[in-house]
């Protein structure tokens, strides 16, 4: 999946660069792709004798062979028209235009301007018995062929990339794939939408971040040419907390986003799949990544509020399962596909300072594709040296170059929760129970952002979150202030000894930075100067409490996520809230914090606390409860963390 900036972004990529007024007599001429290549568009026949639609770019330049260099996208591969150009929006950047590559576009079925029925998330097929049991394998598998078959000008090697969606696409194109494919980067890709990806967090609908997107993902009767024009949603607000918090239930608010046409049949998919079921299980990527032949090398964002758990699980999954592939890691400090089209700079408030996209695009992405993809004559100049997991360490705003990922260095610790709002690496000495307690009330959830946003902003994965730490409803612990860094590398697992005296509950944990409260800051000339990746309201950094990780767990799925089990009221048990990995330093002087709520909206559903379908709660089945949070010796309430030592 995507979001509508990402896709946005991708549009108007499409259109082209922007034209400044006046450009500097000694400026180089811009490249323009029109010059050096050609378009041509294929219908390909696949095995079951569907065509899929083809946008393909031929170097202009005849003397030499090129690698095929190939997307398959669900959002269009637009403009369509031999006249109309589109390829820089097809190359992570200008450097692939420049070294020459054969460059493909695919539809892939049932999507604009290909054939057949689109399916979310195809279902891999482990065994095909004939030409009607087809998947993305077998589709990219025919295409590549038919592309080494008609296509002229190509050495034989093919590349596959994508972004999101597209990320998911190159991912499952690799299951035995065709010989031809040396070369595969899923970007930010989907691994399995219920476990942690873009539909559910620990059991719990991301309900912002689906709801946008299905605002304009819908389906199609394909071949179907986009738009002319996307049209808008209109929430008649700009408060999302307000335009959600109106609805009763999730079946009012899927009534609300179909009010214009008819019920967006993927959306009603997520809610008619509310545990992780056959749907889900038939759809999920990582049990199928086996015998992968090609070089892969995943990339994902440390902020990236739609797909952090996919890069890391694929990762896993194919270091797992195919030990022997050349399997290569990429986590950077972007959102959502933010290595391309932004410069990677900083995130809101949080500076990264230097060009962390523009880094990772020469130094890492075309080396790999160079060095799989030509010869061994032609790629020697390409053959730097890629690190096996090339990660950057936010707090210190470092690049670092591991053996693997997580690096084996980092050490298993705990931080446990003490009384007085404590966090500690010293395990608790009460002796007798002990425990925190607040009241969660569904009508008056937690926001996740301290301002007014719709959808999901991309800052929220770095927002200040000292509008929550005021709240009675929001548990806080924080560090002594440190007398020397201290670098987490690795999963984050909070274990929480628990209570509720309802029957369900919603348990977010939030791993925060807090920045020392005399930080110089920047002055409002300053602030109104600089140009951010992506903007979010002034705040000063004296104090910033950031937030470096949070994920939920819906109680009803503590035990299974297949078989939900009611909480007993009053009865406390073990949980496990599984954070998604960290990469960052928090620096001497800084603080370490905790915080745990029962609510964070709309960027999840509001949990009514009673064992009820969620889709169809009514008014009186949300309630209020008291949570209880316990940390003494005989329940330990803590987080997992891995520590690295110190590094130069």
């Amino acid at each position: 999946m995507s979001f509508r900036p990402f896709l946005l972004l991708l549009l108007a990529l499409a259109a082209g660069p922007v034209a400044h007024a006046a450009e500097e007599d000694d400026k180089p001429p811009a490249y323009e792709p029109r010059e050096h290549y050609t378009k041509y568009e294929y219908r390909i026949p696949v095995r079951d004798g569907k065509r899929l639609f083809a946008a393909v770019y031929v170097p202009k330049d005849h003397s030499r062979r090129y690698p095929i260099l190939m997307t398959r996208t669900p959002y269009g591969c637009g403009p369509y028209g031999v006249d109309r150009d589109g390829l820089r929006r097809l190359v992570p950047g200008e450097a692939f235009l420049k070294a020459g590559y054969i460059v493909v576009c695919q539809d892939v079925r049932g999507r604009f301007m290909s054939e057949g029925e689109f399916v979310e998330m195809t279902p891999p097929k482990a065994v095909k018995n004939g030409p009607a049991d087809v998947d993305e394998s077998s589709d990219t598998h025919d295409t590549v062929q038919w592309l080494l078959d008609h296509v002229p000008l190509h050495n034989g090697r093919v590349g596959l990339w994508g972004i999101s969606y597209p990320g998911f696409y190159t991912a499952a194109s690799i299951i035995d794939s065709h010989p031809a494919i040396k070369a595969a980067s899923p970007q930010a890709p989907i691994a399995d939408l219920f476990m942690g990806d873009d539909s559910f967090h620990g059991g719990a609908f991301m309900l912002a971040a689906n709801f946008g997107f299905y605002t304009f993902f819908k389906e199609q009767r394909a071949p179907v040419l986009p738009p002319k024009r996307w049209p808008e949603f209109d929430y008649g607000t700009q408060d999302g907390y307000e335009f959600f918090l109106q609805f009763q239930n999730l079946d009012a608010i899927a009534e609300r986003l179909g009010r214009d046409g008819p019920r967006n049949r993927y959306f009603d998919d997520q809610l008619g799949h509310d545990r992780y079921d056959a749907f889900w299980q038939s759809r999920a990527l990582t049990p199928h990544l086996k015998n992968i032949r090609a070089a892969v090398l995943t990339v994902g964002g440390w902020f990236d509020a739609e797909d952090l758990a996919g890069p890391l699980a694929i990762y896993r999954a194919i270091g797992r399962q195919s030990p022997a592939t050349d399997n290569r890691l990429v986590m950077g400090p972007w959102v959502h596909g933010g290595w391309v089209g932004t410069p990677g700079r900083r995130l809101g408030r949080v500076s990264f300072a230097q060009p962390t996209s523009d880094q990772f695009q020469k130094e890492v992405l075309l080396p790999f594709f160079e060095q799989n993809l030509r010869p061994d004559a032609e790629a020697k100049a390409a053959k730097t040296p890629i690190a096996r997991a090339t990660v950057f360490e936010t707090g210190t705003n470092v690049w670092r170059r591991y053996d693997a990922w997580p690096p084996a260095a980092a050490e298993p610790r705990k931080l446990y929760f003490a009384p007085g709002g404590r966090l500690t690496f010293t395990p608790p000495v009460d002796a007798a129970p002990a425990f925190d307690s607040w009241v969660s009330d569904p009508a008056k959830p937690v926001p996740f952002v301290g301002y007014p946003a719709l959808e999901m902003p991309q800052e929220y994965m770095v927002s200040d979150q000292r509008f929550a730490a005021t709240r009675p409803d929001v548990l806080t612990y924080r560090s002594d202030v440190l007398e020397d860094d201290v670098t987490l590398a690795g999963p984050i697992t909070a274990r929480l000894f628990a209570s509720t005296t309802g029957m369900d509950a919603d348990w977010v944990v939030k791993l925060v930075d807090v920045y020392p409260a005399d930080l110089e800051d920047e002055t409002p000339a300053k602030r109104r100067s600089r140009a951010d990746d992506v903007a979010a309201p002034d705040a000063p950094l004296g104090g910033y409490q950031q937030l470096v990780r949070g994920d939920p767990l819906r109680g009803r799925f503590r035990k299974s996520f297949e078989h939900p089990e009611a909480m007993v009221p009053g009865q406390i048990e073990e949980l496990k809230v599984t954070l998604q990995d960290v990469n960052h330093n928090f620096r001497r002087g800084h603080r370490i914090m905790v915080q745990v709520q029962s609510s964070w909206f709309p960027l999840i559903d509001r949990n009514p606390q009673t064992f009820v379908p969620l889709r169809s709660a009514r008014a009186e089945d949300f309630q209020v409860a008291t949570q209880k949070l316990y940390r003494w010796q005989g329940q330990p309430s803590a987080l997992d963390v891995r520590v690295l030592p110190p590094q130069r």
